[in-house]
């Protein structure tokens, strides 16, 4: 495997047979609670390791998005599953800085949350796939990842 295609994949999680999307979020899902982790229960930090992941892994899904469909042969790749590393960020963005078993809660509720809207492609996330390249790829996991962000601060704030 090469590296870009390594990347593409978190490392070969897009590359487990089945649900590779699900595996490529709960590989991010678990990097997003290592590093929440390690920052702690801090709003500023918390705030800008989610905004730096969601900003990082969507450029990195569009510039590599763009070879994505000749590495895998296909269009919109399962295994591609750098746009759900994006998603997951984006879904845990401006959730309440917790830390312990909140903090797994809430990454928990979001991944969880995330995989439904990803999977049930509410409007707008549909026609976004059409986009070119890489943005196409992208951008539905984004339109879920807000939506997985609304419900989760709903809930939260609800309990």
């Amino acid at each position: 495997m090469n590296a870009r295609k390594l990347l593409a994949t978190l490392g070969g999680a897009g590359m487990i047979g089945l649900a590779p999307g699900t595996w490529g979020s709960a590989v991010a899902a678990i990097m997003a609670w290592a590093a929440l982790r390690i920052i702690g229960p801090s709003v500023a930090g918390q705030t800008a390791a989610l905004l730096i992941g969601s900003v990082g892994f969507s450029i990195l899904s569009v510039i590599v998005g763009q070879h994505a469909e000749a590495d895998f042969g296909k269009k919109d790749p399962g295994g591609f599953v750098l746009d759900e590393a994006a998603g997951i960020c984006l879904t845990l963005l401006f959730l309440p800085a917790v830390g312990g078993g909140l903090l797994v809660r809430n990454v928990a509720m979001g991944f969880a949350a995330f995989r439904w809207f990803d999977i049930i492609k509410l409007p707008p996330a549909r026609p976004l796939e059409r986009l070119p390249k890489g943005w196409g790829i992208l951008a539905d996991d984004l339109a879920a990842a807000v939506y997985a962000n609304v419900v989760c601060q709903l809930i939260i704030r609800l309990m």
